[in-house]
């Protein structure tokens, strides 16, 4: 659950337009005559997934209300003050959440990989836009039915506040990152984080991560430009802390001076 901070007008955000991809497009049913979703079957991304607390019969019956769909990159998958009928939980791929203002300068308050759920919206409406970033394969909830769920599944309701919780307190780390840090202490704690996010998936992947966003991505999440995002990647490199391998992979040459950047610049 990612919710925008008010008040943040005076980052530099850039001009940003959708790519007009309705929210309903490029779904892929499961198949009508399957008893559950198969979806879920061979799901490499359930050990970090809302479905983790479920055993075998318990999933079986819960993917009876779930819908199998694929997004392709850029399409959008729910949109700001669209009715919020819908959960999602991404099996693989990327998803960027953001907010756009009235003059269409675009914040973006998280990226999410698998295992990851949103439009967990308290109000009828969703607050965000949730749009592909690399192609994505989704489970797809009824808002009404996941909540009835709990009733019979109150491992799977514990799991979500959990979840939630989590979200929340990333929130409250977004707030500083925006508010206190300079451009060197934000692109860091950015680096360090999807440096833990690659391992959460990766199960371990050494000092290698995956950047699947773009600069004009990472610019309006950390409230900076691209031309600042730029210049920090090329200093950082200089002082011998990062390696880069095209614009979507990073290798981590010392994460301790790394974490030390991020603390105090």
């Amino acid at each position: 659950m990612y919710v925008f901070i008010q008040g943040l007008s005076k980052l530099s955000m850039s001009p940003y337009r959708f790519s007009g991809s309705k929210p309903e497009t490029s779904i892929r049913l499961a198949t009508n005559n399957c008893p559950y979703n198969s979806a879920c079957d061979g799901c490499s991304s359930r050990h970090i997934s809302l479905c983790n607390v479920l055993d075998t019969d318990e999933l079986k019956s819960f993917s009876k209300i779930s819908t199998d769909f694929h997004k392709n990159a850029k399409q959008v998958i729910c949109s700001e003050d669209e009715d919020a009928e819908y959960i999602y939980n991404i099996r693989s791929g990327s998803v960027r959440i953001s907010k756009m203002l009235s003059d269409g300068r675009r914040q973006i308050t998280g990226f999410l990989f698998a295992g990851d759920f949103f439009g967990l919206s308290c109000k009828d409406k969703y607050s965000y836009t949730a749009e592909a970033i690399t192609n994505v394969e989704i489970c797809r909830f009824p808002r009404t039915k996941i909540i009835e769920s709990f009733r019979e599944f109150p491992a799977l309701g514990e799991r979500v506040f959990d979840m939630t919780r989590t979200e929340l307190d990333s929130t409250h780390d977004q707030m500083l990152l925006l508010g206190r840090k300079n451009a060197k202490e934000k692109l860091c704690t950015f680096l360090l984080t999807m440096w833990e996010k690659s391992g959460r998936l990766n199960e371990g992947n050494g000092d290698e991560v995956d950047i699947p966003m773009s600069r004009s991505d990472i610019a309006d999440f950390l409230g900076l430009t691209v031309e600042t995002i730029s210049r920090q990647f090329t200093n950082l490199h200089k002082l011998g802390l990062i390696d880069l391998d095209g614009a979507h992979k990073v290798f981590l040459k010392d994460t301790d001076a790394l974490s030390a950047l991020a603390e105090n610049g």
